[in-house]
């Protein structure tokens, strides 16, 4: 494994022990067990390492939401790729986080958008075989409450208006649901 290799999988790595704030290229670095100044003989910036780190989030996310869309049934294959971005957000909180940071991830390299881009077209290609009515605005809406859903499970936030025993299961079926109807 290479040296920018390592210095990824150790971003990765401390990303989803302890958070995007712990993120620093010192830290990365030191776990490397490599000059303080390694990371950037690697990458030009702090935010094209991040990028990187992302990188292997948006990939993983991108197979879960494309094999969920590419199942047969329409409204099974949205639902279902509402329920692999909570649980992704669930399960990765940090990286989940860090791949919505388009403040501190643009224009630093992976091409990131190239992958991400193709999420809210190919949710709303799905919706129209339910709803022959939907159209942009009906993919956004549902994209924004899933990513939206998924920030509030992942940063705990969801225990701010309600128990911590708050299932979002129930909310997501509301909100697919309520979307997808179909005429």
């Amino acid at each position: 494994m290479t040296v920018r290799d390592q210095l990824v999988q150790a971003g990765v790595e401390l990303l989803e022990q302890e958070g995007l704030a712990s993120l620093t290229q010192r830290r990365i670095a030191t776990i490397v067990g490599v000059s303080h100044g390694a990371p950037r003989h690697h990458f030009p910036t702090y935010a094209s390492l991040l990028a990187a780190i992302a990188r292997v989030g948006v990939e993983e996310l991108d197979a879960v939401v494309r094999e969920a869309l590419a199942m047969s049934d329409a409204r099974s294959a949205v639902s279902a790729a509402a329920r692999g971005v909570v649980r992704f957000a669930t399960v990765r909180p940090g990286m989940f986080e860090l791949m919505g940071r388009h403040d501190l991830l643009e224009g630093a390299g992976e091409n990131l958008r190239e992958t991400t881009g193709t999420w809210l077209d190919l949710v709303t290609e799905r919706l129209r075989e339910v709803r022959t009515d939907a159209d942009e605005r009906h993919g956004l809406a549902l994209w924004a409450g899933i990513q939206g859903l998924g920030t509030m499970v992942g940063r705990r936030s969801i225990e701010a208006i309600g128990a911590p025993t708050i299932d979002p299961e129930p909310a997501l079926s509301v909100l697919v649901d309520g979307i997808i109807q179909a005429d």
